[in-house]
């Protein structure tokens, strides 16, 4: 759902970065709130948002084909993230990983990046967060069956109606930004009633992955999960270290290896604009990729900003297409550069602390 830069006039990506960039002030506000009150380590949190935020940038780089559509999706990531560091670090990490996409991968636009970070960070981590996960998470729901399958059950259960919940939001918000940025070939309705029903697709797929990664800590260390209801705390049966160590583990081979199997089946978003009709399929709104959208001075300057900035754009090796070791590497470069990045900004923000009446350190 990278949005590039020629869906968007000046005005509307302005605008976006002003709602993006004040979420994001808000979040470092309350995530500061946060780790004050908390009697929870930093040794915890660190290294969560750091592998997690990896992972999410693995994440999406490994494209799945909806069957019968020509079109493809990928991991967004904002509910995975939100679901084990909470909304606030949840959204600073997604910002980390759009940035580092955006700038050294050419993934997305630089003047869309306030509207990528807000269509994909904002509703997961917001909105699927406050009015999805947390009220299933905190509900009596199937308490009938026991605390582990009840617990399991609402984790599936969050993890999918978040997800779909929060692609339809940002699909939806991408066909309200390009309406207003004045793209004529896009009329609303159509572009509407290409995205949404795609997307329902991408998030269900989506709601199943990040079913799965959640299961998986949940069984290992479910103290990592955010707003499991107290008295029903199951004990951790894998280190804190174990359990970290196997999710990175995962990183890499999602992004190392997995990478490399991706579908090369056009996303969500260019489906509705391209088509795919080298598949087979229908052209949909029928665009030219090469003439399409807003250009004008601002636009080039970006655009220009970008190439010098992107050293492996497309996610392979520069003057290279289609060579499979770039993608590979690309997949490990950027793992790390996102969890450094996480980390930097926890550690900028001051978030973490050092001092204070903690927890005993987890094994």
């Amino acid at each position: 759902m990278h949005m590039s830069d020629a869906l968007l006039a000046p005005a509307v990506a302005a605008t976006m970065y002003v709602m993006s960039t004040s979420t994001a002030g808000v979040s470092v506000i309350k995530l500061r709130a946060e780790e004050r009150s908390s009697d929870g380590p930093a040794s915890v949190k660190l290294p969560t948002m750091a592998v997690m935020s990896a992972l999410v940038f693995a994440g999406q780089m490994v494209n799945y084909t909806i069957p019968g559509t020509g079109s493809s999706g990928h991991l967004c990531g904002s509910m995975l993230l939100t679901s084990l560091l909470g909304p606030w670090a949840g959204f600073l990490s997604m910002i980390a990983v759009l940035l580092i996409q955006c700038l050294f991968f050419a993934d997305g636009g630089i003047l869309a990046l306030g509207a990528n970070v807000w269509n994909m960070a904002f509703y997961g981590c917001f909105v699927g967060y406050f009015l999805i996960y947390r009220p299933i998470l905190r509900s009596r729901l199937f308490a009938k069956k026991g605390v582990n399958t009840s617990n399991r059950i609402k984790l599936v259960l969050a993890a999918v109606l978040g997800c779909i919940a929060a692609l339809q939001l940002g699909a939806f918000s991408v066909v309200i930004e390009t309406s207003l940025s004045g793209i004529t070939e896009l009329p609303f309705g159509a572009f509407a009633g290409m995205m949404q029903p795609i997307h329902l697709a991408i998030g269900l797929v989506e709601g199943l992955i990040t079913s799965a990664v959640l299961l998986f800590v949940y069984e290992a260390r479910p103290e990592l999960l955010q707003d499991l209801k107290e008295g029903e705390q199951v004990e951790n049966k894998v280190s804190y270290k174990a359990t970290i160590s196997i999710l990175a583990i995962v990183t890499v081979v999602v992004g190392g290896g997995l990478s490399l199997a991706a579908s090369t089946d056009p996303d969500g978003l260019e489906w509705a604009l391209f088509g795919n009709t080298e598949g087979g399929y229908s052209q949909n709104m029928g665009l030219d990729e090469e003439t399409y959208g807003v250009h004008d001075e601002l636009h080039d300057r970006a655009a220009a900003v970008r190439e010098n900035t992107a050293f492996m754009p497309d996610y392979s090796f520069a003057d290279e297409e289609e060579n499979p070791a770039g993608t590979g590497v690309a997949g490990l470069v950027g793992s790390v550069m996102v969890a450094v990045l996480a980390v930097a900004i926890c550690l900028a923000g001051g978030f973490l602390r050092r001092g204070g009446h903690h927890k005993k350190k987890p094994q």
